[in-house]
């Protein structure tokens, strides 16, 4: 997230000034421009919040060098000042590089939060003692910056939403509501648990799907290699002698010789569509379809879309606390699942119908259309016995302890399908092989 300031005029002369943040400085001067227009005011100077190098020193004492974000570089220079040191250089840091936090140094930072909040420490001294213990530079300076704006009173849901960049979204969003609300230790708790299960399920989906690919890859241009380079050279020895060939050797031979009479076509019909899905999947409308269709992959695409249920769940178990008031969570848990089509079903038509029509629980994620038999079915029976909320824990717990399980048995299962393409290939480019080395030329005709 981009921190601006502005300051501006107002038509009778009176300064006024500002700050806001937005994912990019574009985005930010946008908003601000909108908002001079709005109210009709004279914009000054618009200022990026930038990284500063300093160097200072105090009489008799060595230099010390350091960072400090700022506005501009007066700020730092005062601040120090203020300190008792001696400016002797001050300049702006010329490239900023703030990479996100991997996932696991935020899963830390959390559950070790809630750990000690468990144990009845002040939050802000909480705070203290990760900055100081955390070696990621990204999320020590955030959380520095936290640390600093809580102290001053800031709304804690707006402080940790501007940084939901480092963060993410959802996990800003609770973090934020935690320090709120009268249960921070419990959402802690939840939102360190719902961050550890996304990281384990990502991680096993990666073992799941990335080494088959990158398997079906490597075997995919040695084939190509072979069918297009390698076998052609023994293949035309015996055309050039007007040999005739086997079948599956004329087969083979003509299907080497399109590959490289069609070479740049080949390869734009293996290069092109993964960069369009790629480019589809970053547009709302595109992101819609891939989320959609994620869901009906064989054999992955129910385990997804029951760990996205049971991320549901445990997220609305957290924020639920009554009928009255069943729409906010909703809204986030789904958020909190990631997937664009889920999150739009949810929002565009189980909420509306809640709200307009006042239709209960069952019948509204019925009407969705995204959630499994199952989960109805037990969302149904909480519904009419008032224990919505432990149903949906238990129907988390339930897709979790199934998902875990399941999710091995089809990493083994996809292992065994990749040693079977594997030797299907092999035993093809052998038996193309023995039928070549059964060619001989004809008798000669005396």
């Amino acid at each position: 997230m981009i921190e601006v300031r502005f300051n501006a005029q107002k038509p009778n002369g009176q300064a006024v000034s500002g700050s806001l943040s937005e994912p990019t400085f574009r985005e930010a001067k946008l908003k601000v421009n909108k908002l001079a227009e709005r109210h009709q005011l004279k914009i000054l100077s618009l200022e990026r919040k930038s990284s500063y190098l300093y160097k200072v020193k105090r009489p008799n004492e060595k230099p010390i060098s350091g960072e400090q974000r700022a506005f501009n570089k007066d700020e730092v220079s005062q601040a120090l000042r203020k300190l008792g040191y001696e400016v002797v250089s001050i300049n702006k840091k010329l490239f900023e590089y703030n990479p996100k936090p991997p996932t696991q140094d935020i899963v830390s930072f959390v559950k070790i939060s809630a750990e000690l909040l468990d144990q009845k420490l002040p939050y802000s001294e909480i705070l203290t003692l990760l900055v100081n213990d955390i070696e990621n530079k990204t999320l020590k300076e955030t959380l520095r910056q936290i640390n600093n704006e809580l102290k001053k009173g800031a709304d804690s849901e707006v402080t940790f939403l501007r940084y939901q960049g480092v963060f993410g979204k959802f996990t800003a969003y609770m973090l934020g509501l935690a320090s709120k609300s009268g249960n921070m230790t419990e959402i802690y708790k939840a939102t360190a648990k719902f961050l550890e299960r996304q990281q384990e399920f990502k991680k096993n989906l990666r073992s799941a799907l990335i080494t088959p690919m990158v398997t079906i890859f490597v075997l995919f241009i040695a084939v190509l290699f072979y069918v297009g380079y390698i076998f052609p050279e023994t293949a035309k020895l015996f055309v050039k002698f007007d040999i005739e060939l086997p079948p599956m050797t004329a087969a083979t031979l003509h299907i080497s010789d399109f590959l490289m009479n069609n070479v740049v076509l080949v390869t734009l019909a293996l290069i092109i569509p993964p960069i369009v899905l790629f480019h589809l999947s970053k547009t709302r409308s595109g992101k819609l379809i891939v989320d959609k269709y994620v869901l009906k992959i064989p054999l992955l695409g129910s385990l997804i879309h029951k760990t996205l249920i049971e991320v549901f769940c445990r997220v609305f178990y957290t924020l639920y606390s009554g009928s009255a008031e069943s729409i906010e969570p909703i809204r986030i848990a789904a958020e909190a699942t990631g997937n664009a089509y889920i999150e739009n079903q949810v929002k565009s038509v189980a909420i509306p119908l809640m709200i307009k029509k006042g239709i209960g629980v069952t019948e509204a994620f019925t009407a969705s259309g995204v959630f499994t038999e199952t989960a109805l079915s037990r969302f149904h029976s909480g519904e009419e016995t008032g224990t919505i909320k432990n149903t949906a824990l238990q129907l988390a717990n339930y897709y979790e302890s199934e998902t875990v399980y399941r999710l091995k048995n089809v990493i083994e299962l996809i292992q065994v399908f990749i040693a079977m393409i594997i030797m299907i290939v092999m035993i093809a480019l052998t038996l193309v092989s023995a039928e070549t080395a059964t060619i001989s030329p004809k008798s000669p005709v005396m």
